[in-house]
């Protein structure tokens, strides 16, 4: 007998079945892995610049169905793209990196995931078949990290391997974007999603790879993580703004290096180095000059952000997450008009203690930081202008209200034999 399911679990279910029958993919047994959404407290744009991190698991997910072949075979859809049917693939017959057939396909992530894992050592001989749903949004919220996780994780499983250690597996998945996919994603995405538990926010510092789970106090005053999902969908980022605020800040450790200064992130300039590159010590080109701005004061405010959610203190959790949002528009210059619109709705808003674009850039969703009061009033408030102002888009956004969750979750059983 399939188990019983509630909520989104029993929608992806019936929509993983609707999808597999016609499509010839039997899921007789199969296994259910759900991997989440993440959402970055701070410091946005900080992995790649070295900074600590910190964030939670939401509750959009990406579920994958999959059962394991009795050949090297690999069958797999996504309801996502139903226009590119069935992907199939021999484990052993993988196109060479960042091939132009695969420009633009979702094919290229499955495909990235079986080179990646058999380049590092993991025999692989079992194939697998599987359908692929989700409901995280196209930009923000780190869907192609969940899936690479999944993938990642299912594909092991139906092999008969496992890899202990988490951050190994955040580095593959990492690993398929940067290197197969082309895309040149931080580490950030990855360990929030591995990581993630229920009630607990996870801390991490990308240069010794220390990860700490701080939970959240329970006899504090409720607060409320929202998503304001502009509906524009980002093409990834390897064609968006993230590539070239990550080369402008590698070039800015170029400068900072020929004069002297050896430091090997941006992260790694202290106070008193800013102040002197800011005084004209080193000559910086002027956006150059706003992106190290942006992550000195980051940098700055974690430790308050920090504090104050092991204090249970939302309200000034939020102004953090606030003040970063002004910085990231103003100095880092990596948000999108949708999403600073939807910002500027919610810093009008009573309940809402702070706001902010999500993720890579340009496009995508925003989040906020609220009262339990503040979610009905941003609600409409968004109703009430966003259309207006963006009248493209006046069906396609949404603002709903996310729960901290686990990272991972195994689901046993929603498959009768």
């Amino acid at each position: 007998m399939a188990r019983v399911l509630e909520g989104a679990d029993r929608r992806a279910v019936d929509a993983i079945s609707r999808a597999a029958l016609p499509l010839g993919i039997g899921l007789a047994g199969a296994r259910l892995r759900r991997t989440s959404a993440r959402f970055c407290l701070g410091v946005e744009h900080g992995d790649y610049n070295g900074c600590e991190l910190f964030g939670v698991g939401v509750d959009r997910f990406l579920w994958l169905a999959y059962r394991p072949l009795s050949t090297d075979r690999v069958r797999i859809h996504s309801t996502a793209f139903p226009g590119e049917g069935v992907v199939e693939f021999r484990l052993g017959e993988i196109p060479r990196l960042r091939s132009p057939e695969l420009a633009g396909r979702w094919a290229r992530f499955p495909l990235g995931v079986a080179y990646v894992l058999g380049g590092s050592g993991m025999r692989l001989t079992t194939g697998i078949e599987a359908v692929i749903h989700s409901d995280i949004p196209g930009g923000g919220m780190s869907r192609s990290a969940s899936l690479c996780v999944n993938l990642i994780l299912s594909l092991l499983d139906a092999n008969g391997l496992t890899i202990e250690d988490r951050l190994r597996v955040a580095r593959l998945a990492q690993a398929v974007e940067n290197d197969y996919v082309g895309s040149p994603c931080g580490l950030l995405d990855q360990v929030m999603i591995l990581f993630a538990r229920k009630g607990m926010g996870t801390r991490f510092l990308p240069s010794s790879g220390a990860i700490e789970r701080i939970p959240f106090p329970t006899d504090t005053p409720e607060f409320r993580l929202m998503m304001m999902d502009t509906g524009t969908v980002r093409p990834g980022l390897e064609h968006s703004t993230y590539r070239v605020r990550r080369q402008e800040c590698e070039e800015l450790v170029e400068i900072l290096n020929a004069a002297g200064l050896p430091v090997r992130s941006l992260a790694e300039v202290t106070p008193a180095q800013h102040t002197a590159i800011r005084q004209g010590a080193i000559p910086v080109p002027s956006p150059l000059l706003r992106r190290l701005s942006y992550i000195h004061a980051a940098r700055l405010r974690f430790p308050v952000m920090v504090r104050a959610w092991r204090a249970g203190d939302m309200r000034t959790v939020g102004r953090c997450f606030r003040e970063d949002g002004i910085g990231l528009r103003d100095d880092y210059e990596i948000s999108g008009p949708e999403m600073e619109t939807m910002c500027d709705i919610a810093r009008t808003v009573p309940g809402v203690w702070g706001e902010r674009m999500l993720g890579g850039g340009d496009k995508g969703a925003a989040g906020a930081i609220a009262s339990p009061d503040g979610v009905a009033l941003l609600r409409d408030a968004v109703s009430g202008e966003f259309p207006g102002r963006h009248p493209g888009l006046a069906h396609a956004w949404s603002v709903s209200e996310l729960s901290i969750v686990d990272g991972v979750t195994l689901i046993e059983g929603c498959f009768a034999e």
